[in-house]
């Protein structure tokens, strides 16, 4: 594959797939594991991970849209959560609330 070569829509659909894919089960880990940290039931650890799914949704619309002449990137981005301070977070809620 050649930096400038187009991708037939059967490629670009398996691609465009993928990264869905690898997104989706990186924005549901993340509220599930901090949910659980700090005691949400399964019915909050939903509405957790709903909202997080929205607020990806509405960040990767403005960032591959655009808002008006200086917001987003413009390009076919997905945003997400990262796992980065997960770790941290869970230790200082165990500190600060056991």
């Amino acid at each position: 594959m050649k930096s400038q070569e187009k991708l037939s829509f059967g490629r670009l659909s398996v691609l465009g797939l993928q990264y869905v894919l690898a997104m989706y089960a990186g924005a549901v880990v993340v509220p599930i594991i901090v949910g659980g940290s700090i005691g949400l039931n399964q019915n909050e650890i939903a509405i957790l991970v709903a909202a997080d799914l929205f607020t990806c949704g509405l960040a990767t619309i403005i960032q591959s849209l655009g808002i008006g002449k200086f917001v987003g990137i413009r390009l076919p981005a997905i945003m997400g959560v990262s796992f980065a301070t997960v770790g941290s977070y869970d230790w200082h809620w165990r500190e600060t609330w056991d």
